[in-house]
């Protein structure tokens, strides 16, 4: 009985603590580590080693290149994430939809192209990855969820595929041009 007494003193005492309220953070400038953030010149320095210690294929991208890219990225993980959870539920057009908007296009063509350009054999892997999702919208109009699992499971391989072998490597626009002898724009 009195180690009861004592698991619920220690409980407690513990719980009390726990909601205790907590000192509001130090400023930043009175932070210990404040003076520990990177120059610019180190972070470049880090940027550099981690760059050489990678060795998949650059894929020269200007910076707003590159951000849309990272944006279509997560979109395309948005729509996989839909795709999981619609065919656990056999909400074909949902997986359908889902689908499409991983499919080709020809102005998704035309900004693979574009955004392929300065690394050989991208915008092939690019547009393989969408023609592929356009098999997956086929087996969701079928309701054919084995299909639709084995269409994801190709399409998610040519995902990994491609970030195992390309990297972005962001460029300025006079690199840029260098390296694929286009003038810089926007993607389509």
């Amino acid at each position: 009985m009195i180690m009861n007494i004592d698991r619920w003193a220690l409980f407690g005492l513990t719980f009390m603590l726990s909601c205790r309220e907590r000192p509001a953070p130090e400023p930043e400038a009175e932070r210990k580590d404040a003076g520990a953030r990177a120059t610019p010149a180190v972070a470049a320095d880090a940027h550099a080693a981690l760059d050489r210690m990678d060795p998949r294929t650059p894929l020269p991208l200007l910076p707003m290149m590159a951000h849309h890219q990272k944006q279509n990225m997560r979109d395309h993980l948005a729509a996989v994430q839909q795709i999981v959870a619609a065919v656990a539920t056999q909400e074909f057009a949902t997986v359908e939809k889902a689908a499409a908007s991983l499919g080709f296009s020809e102005s998704m063509g035309r900004m693979c192209a574009h955004m392929g350009s300065g690394a050989p054999g991208f915008t092939d892997a690019a547009l393989q990855f969408h023609h592929g999702a356009d098999e997956l919208v086929e087996a969701a109009r079928r309701r054919d969820t084995p299909a639709i699992l084995t269409s994801l499971g190709q399409t998610l391989s040519r995902c990994t595929g491609c970030h195992e072998q390309y990297k972005q490597a962001v460029v300025d626009e006079r690199e840029w041009e260098a390296i694929t002898h286009e003038t810089a724009r926007e993607p389509p």
